[in-house]
């Protein structure tokens, strides 16, 4: 039995080897491909995260990521802070590097599965997306809010902004889609609010999560070094 044990640890220690130095080989590829770009150490590798779960380069030129100034550097404050991070989705949370959270101890929250809200929603006449994130007003002030999917859940963020509801110390604003989801991120960009968002009709969970597991990383590496 022990021998057995010590069979499969070995084994998930060679695994584990193995998607690092594959994950190292795609960072070499995608710098490679990339050559030259505007973002800063830290930007980039948040836009290289992204375009290493999502396979597309379009995320470093036409469908350009945009940081406002302060948007790591808040990021990075509100998880010293033990904040919550709030997703539109399941599949954005799903994705979250859950060892991460666990050595920051950060929680994490999403309700647009909650069948009290598809009832508030039937209700009010309302989308899910636009209740749940009122919902959550609670976790996303001096949270970090994370939209990969819902054009109608950023629109929600940005409102309850601008009526004072809540001041996130981050929105990752990213979703994908025809209907919306462009004209959402612009008037995101235009927010006194740190944020993080791409120009155009691409997104998604893949984005919005690799973009919140590169933050995380980077605090722990930063962390870990200081």
């Amino acid at each position: 039995m022990a021998s057995d044990h010590h069979s499969g640890t070995a084994h998930s220690r060679a695994m584990s080897g193995r998607a690092f130095d594959i994950e190292k080989k795609s960072f070499e590829i995608i710098d490679s491909e990339i050559g030259s770009h505007n973002y800063d150490e830290l930007q980039w590798i948040i836009v290289r995260r992204v375009i290493h779960a999502t396979a597309d380069f379009d995320f470093a030129s036409r469908g350009k990521i945009l940081f406002h100034e302060k948007a790591i550097e808040s990021a990075f404050e509100a998880i010293r802070n033990r904040c919550t991070i709030l997703t539109d989705v399941d599949m954005v949370l799903a994705a979250i590097n859950k060892k991460s959270l666990a050595d920051l101890g950060l929680r994490t929250a999403c309700y647009i599965s909650d069948n009290r809200i598809a009832e508030e929603a039937r209700k009010s006449g309302r989308t899910r997306s636009e209740t749940a994130m009122r919902h959550g007003a609670r976790d996303m002030d001096g949270g970090i809010v994370a939209i990969g999917n819902a054009p109608t859940a950023l629109y929600e963020v940005i409102d309850m902004i601008s009526e004072g509801a809540i001041k996130p110390a981050l929105v990752i604003g990213i979703p994908v889609g025809f209907v919306s989801a462009p004209q959402s991120k612009e008037e995101l960009a235009k927010m006194d609010v740190p944020f993080i968002t791409n120009v155009g009709r691409k997104g998604g969970s893949p984005a919005a999560s690799s973009i919140m597991n590169a933050i995380l990383l980077l605090h722990q590496s930063k962390q870990s070094s200081a």
